[in-house]
């Protein structure tokens, strides 16, 4: 066992005697030792029930035969972060997780690991940190939250974000307002539509990293408490098989997460997560393979932003499962490809049935013939731009308007909400891309201010910043090169004409090559006079459409 290096031998009598510091018998060092990896902490809803579910996971693993043994992981709620210097130290979090993860790991000698996470940048931060530990692990998320209902409507996180923007607008009173803030996020648990938490909840079901209901299984249902005690027993088999993280997350496995994505219509965040994870785990994974999937993956589910229903409502439908069942009827799937039940694909989602084809469309009847999430190109993003392609109104899909550029999202803000912004019109907001930023800030203001005040079928917004999975329209993310690093997002002046065209992958501002490289001959990088950790992500952190991880430069 590996635990072996801290607990067995005459070298490790001191080690011995630190276990005994902490209570631990001389039975319990003789079991194999299990890292849980918690990520509870009491400002992020998501969070607060993961006290519950970490104890139900150690009794899972004692029930098997192991010793459960916590140690924390830090999360950022991204909805309290949002509109502030906060967002800036959210994106950033996903390294410094895999890393503290990674030293506790291998300080301390685990034979295996229960990852805890469930909000948006923890789930792939440990799911990074299992590919490049590889040693056995399990994920059990803390599942998501139920909607709120408000005047018998189902909502949510990003009608609250909405809501704003229709008071703004004079469309919404104060005491509406208040009433949405009193019920869109009833209980604990990752906020209830398919936003970024519970779309890498649900691709790690995908990925083959947690049991069935992972993404799906409501926060506050005791049927969560279960699943946690049964990923505890199930690590057990994992350690005592040896079958590790990248035996699961292989090329294949990443097709089918990048498949189901499309599927169901997941946060374009994944499209920085992903390849991230993917790296970790020695698999290369090119943004622009997403096309060429979405072009054959019908779109099944469209759940808020894109639609009425919730996550609660997948999960009644059949869940992950349901919808990697439908997609087999087209053959879209490996299913021959070993998972964390130590079972395959095919295994796992036998007998899984589609309960509500409202939920999940057939593959016989999609939204749509092609996938949730496009991959754009063109003189305006040469390497790529990425939007959520089934949040978008039809007459948005293919658009031209004049751009309006702001250097940053506060600006943006200010001149949506004063009425600058009218029907037409195209969002620039650069300097906001992983360097830029930096921390590559998510633009939830600005995408549910255009939406509040009505400019949902009729304006546009790009940019080299990211999109909460809340956002919907024409939110168009993820512009690389960045314009921190040139770019020729950095380059687009007010009143350019930008041409959008989704069906086509299409990003381009309608200037010649000639003008491009005038305006570059003069461009000057902005100044940034950054300190403490942004400084360090500042210096190392890559392009956007390379998933934003983290690379010592050339020469240092």
């Amino acid at each position: 066992m590996r635990s072996d290096s801290v607990k067995t031998g005459t070298q490790q009598a001191p080690h011995r005697s630190l276990f005994n510091a902490l209570g631990y018998t001389k039975e319990e060092r003789e079991r194999p030792l299990i890292g849980i990896v918690s990520s509870y902490n009491e400002i992020v809803p998501g969070h607060m029930n993961l006290d519950k579910i970490v104890e139900a996971v150690k009794m899972g693993v004692a029930m098997a035969g192991g010793t459960p043994v916590v140690f924390p992981a830090i999360a950022v709620c991204d909805g309290i972060a949002m509109g502030h210097i906060g967002m800036k130290y959210s994106l950033v979090t996903r390294d410094l997780i895999a890393d503290s993860t990674e030293c506790m790991a291998m300080a301390h000698g685990f034979d295996g690991l229960v990852m805890v996470p469930n909000c948006d940048k923890n789930v792939p931060g440990l799911l990074m940190a299992a590919a490049r530990l590889n040693i056995p692990t399990i994920f059990c998320s803390g599942g998501p939250m139920l909607a709120g209902r408000v005047k018998g409507e189902k909502r949510s996180l990003s009608s609250m974000f909405e809501a704003v923007g229709s008071v703004a607008a004079g469309t919404m009173t104060m005491e509406d307002l208040e009433e949405f803030e009193e019920k869109v996020c009833p209980t604990c648990g990752s906020c209830s539509g398919m936003y970024t938490a519970n779309s890498m909840n649900c691709l790690t079901e995908a990925l083959g990293m947690g049991l069935k209901g992972n993404g799906t299984i409501p926060a506050v249902y005791s049927e969560r408490i279960r699943l946690a005690k049964h990923a505890g027993m199930q690590i057990m088999e994992l350690v005592k098989k040896d079958i590790k993280p990248r035996d699961i997350m292989t090329e294949k496995a990443f097709h089918n997460a990048l498949t189901i994505d499309m599927a169901l219509g997941c946060s374009t965040n994944s499209m920085l997560h992903l390849p991230a994870i993917a790296k970790e785990a020695g698999v290369e994974l090119n943004v622009e393979l997403a096309n060429e999937l979405s072009a054959k993956t019908p779109n099944l589910c469209h759940l808020a932003p894109a639609g009425p229903t919730y996550m609660e409502d997948l999960n009644e439908a059949g869940g992950v499962y349901a919808v990697m069942n439908e997609l087999t009827k087209k053959d879209l799937l490996y299913t021959d490809i070993i998972t964390v039940t130590g079972k395959t694909v095919a295994e796992n989602i036998k007998g899984c049935i589609n309960r509500n084809p409202e939920v999940i469309r057939p593959v016989e009847n999609p939204y749509s013939e092609t996938g949730g999430i496009a991959v754009l190109k063109g003189n305006l993003a040469p390497d790529s731009g990425v939007v959520k392609r089934s949040a978008v109104v039809p007459e948005m899909m293919v658009h031209e308007g004049p751009a309006r550029v702001f250097e940053c999202e506060e600006d943006a803000i200010e001149a949506i909400k004063g009425g600058k912004i009218v029907a037409g019109d195209v969002i620039v907001i650069r300097y906001e891309g992983p360097k830029g930023g930096p921390g590559m800030r998510e633009m939830l203001n600005p995408t549910s201010a255009i939406a509040g005040m009505g400019l949902g079928s009729s304006v546009a917004l790009i940019t080299d910043g990211r999109f909460s999975g809340a956002s919907r329209g024409a939110s168009i993310g993820h512009v690389s090169p960045e314009a921190a690093v040139g770019g020729p997002i950095a380059l687009v002046e007010e009143g350019d004409i930008i041409s959008i065209d989704i069906p086509n992958n299409a990003l381009n501002v309608k200037i010649s090559d000639e003008e491009m490289a005038s305006r570059r001959a003069k461009w000057q990088p902005k100044e940034q006079h950054l300190t403490g950790y942004l400084a360090r992500y500042h210096e190392l952190v890559t392009s956007g459409n390379r998933g934003a991880v983290l690379e010592v430069p050339h020469g240092k």
